[in-house]
């Protein structure tokens, strides 16, 4: 038997899960405000680069142009699916509680702020996690 511990923190300690380079955090304000002033076309750029970083951290999930096409045609999903990747590709595989997970999409029915709400708990999870995990 092995006497090496494996605490909630390591990411892929104990197991053959590779891990790829750990992205930037991003500026919850910041992404908000760039939202705004571009009248929705950082969201695109946002989707995409958060796909993409996820899929080439963990190895899992539907990657950057995939996800983006999901937002193109079916944007609703998207809402979705964030937030269970992060549980289940990042939190869950690093053997950690989850802040959110798929269900947390149900924010966006919120008129005016619920898509507020989602993208602070969405955002703020992976900053948390990329904080956490950095090398």
């Amino acid at each position: 038997m092995s006497d090496e511990s494996v605490t909630p923190g390591d990411v892929g300690a104990g197991t053959a899960r590779a891990r790829g380079p750990v992205p930037q955090t991003r500026s919850i304000g910041k992404s908000i405000l760039l939202a705004v002033v571009t009248l929705g076309i950082y969201t695109f750029v946002w989707t995409y680069k958060t796909h993409l970083e996820m899929k080439e951290y963990s190895g899992e999930g539907v990657g950057g142009v995939l996800g983006l096409v999901i937002y193109i045609l079916i944007s609703p999903v998207t809402y979705f699916v964030v937030p269970s990747e992060i549980r289940r590709n990042l939190y869950e595989a690093a053997g950690m509680a989850s802040p959110v997970k798929g269900v947390n999409g149900f924010w966006v029915l919120l008129p005016l702020i619920g898509w507020l709400i989602w993208f602070f708990k969405v955002q703020g999870a992976l900053n948390e996690y990329w904080t956490s995990n950095a090398r």
